[in-house]
């Protein structure tokens, strides 16, 4: 029996109470110092340098997925792809030259795609920390997850949607601030329900 990939240990309480911290930490800001923010978001796409270090960590993050066995720590992601497991050597190899070819040749939008990539990491221990797990309201932390699975599949392929998204939200102090508001409750929502009913799990 192969033993359980670390994802699949993860507490959904620890997850949970991460998630909704987060989550009100990055509202509270946003209501806080909107200028700041909105400013920020409005730069991101066309900052090279975070993208490439958003590119680095969403690289590298899944090159822990395949790494080979029997490098210790390097090895402790590593997981079974099932019929795939037999392209995990070239995608050793594929992985930095990937890097190093995108970091080279793609200026427009790097750091939302790479922003996509990452997100599309984070999405699968948000997954299995509420898997088969009894809670129904454990749900919060799977739809955060499917929508953040979309949102990064429309920053890889569509980036400048991102730009029309921020301006879209920024266009109108109400909007913004409902946004805000919005997913500060969100936060709040699951932070409440780490501790009165995720304890445990």
């Amino acid at each position: 029996m192969n033993p359980m990939h670390p994802y699949e240990q993860l507490s959904l309480f620890t997850v949970g109470l991460i998630l909704g911290v987060s989550l009100i930490g990055s509202h509270a800001l946003m209501l806080a110092k909107p200028a700041m923010v909105q400013g920020f978001l409005k730069s991101f796409p066309r900052n090279p340098l975070l993208g490439q270090i958003l590119l680095g960590i969403g690289l590298a993050w899944f090159w822990l997925l395949i790494a080979p066995e029997g490098m210790g720590v390097i090895s402790s992601l590593a997981m079974d792809l099932g019929e795939f497991n037999g392209a995990k050597p070239m995608l050793r190899i594929l992985v930095p030259v990937t890097l190093v070819l995108v970091v080279m040749s793609v200026r427009d939008f790097l750091a939302v795609r790479a922003l996509g990539v990452v997100g599309l990491m984070l999405a699968s221990p948000l997954l299995e920390s509420a898997f088969l797990k009894d809670p129904s309201s454990r749900l919060l932390v799977p739809i955060y997850a499917y929508g953040l699975l979309t949102a990064s599949m429309f920053c890889v392929g569509m980036p400048y949607l991102f730009r029309d998204a921020v301006n879209w939200a920024t266009a109108d102090a109400k909007r913004w601030n409902l946004l805000s508001f919005a997913g500060l409750a969100y936060g709040v929502a699951t932070v409440a329900c780490a501790f009165a009913f995720w304890r445990g799990y």
